[in-house]
């Protein structure tokens, strides 16, 4: 099953998820899970998981919620589930293809005459920007910081030193 196209799949079951009111978030997040360990085994048509990557991948806390979801995934048929019962040897998980067609979609409409809306980046740059902190302007001013917290001065001077050396970036090691 190589030939799966990653995006109309994509778009495929995300509009059957708008439709099917049975799928709660914690469904969607482990069949996204399940797709993305198909997509890194280059869509085989089944492959074996491991419950305790596809839990960390979905973000999912509970071994009762992970099984109660894979099971009615199955039930409402968005895979297959096929448990293994044994702890060695993980399930097998069959992905079912939702692709509607594998040719281009053409566009036969008559496009819009009028003038196109262009996002204005405007309103972000203000934003991005608004969280810059003002810098200190010299190490008198964080010992003096550091003093009024009543935090040692010896760790004033090694928090100027280290952020004076690095153009006060952070995460740079």
């Amino acid at each position: 099953m190589a030939d799966v196209n990653y995006i109309k799949h994509l778009n495929a079951i995300f509009a059957l998820f708008q439709k099917d009111s049975r799928l709660n978030p914690t469904h969607i997040s482990l069949y996204l899970a399940f797709f993305q360990i198909w997509n890194h085994n280059r869509f085989r048509e089944s492959f074996h998981v491991n419950r305790e990557d596809v839990m960390q991948l979905s973000k999912i806390g509970s071994k009762s919620t992970y099984h109660r979801c894979t099971k009615q995934l199955h039930h409402y048929k968005y895979l297959i589930y096929m448990p293994s019962h044994n702890p060695f040897k993980g399930s097998v998980i069959k992905m079912l293809k939702f692709e509607t067609t594998s040719e281009q979609a053409l566009d036969l409409g008559v496009p819009n005459q009028g003038q196109a809306l262009v996002p204005s980046n405007k309103q972000y740059k203000q934003i991005k920007n608004s969280y810059k902190l003002e810098l200190p302007k010299n190490e008198l001013e964080v010992l003096d910081f550091f003093k009024k917290e009543n935090w040692p001065q010896l760790e004033a001077q090694k928090f100027y030193n280290h952020y004076q050396a690095n153009g006060w970036k952070i995460g740079v090691k």
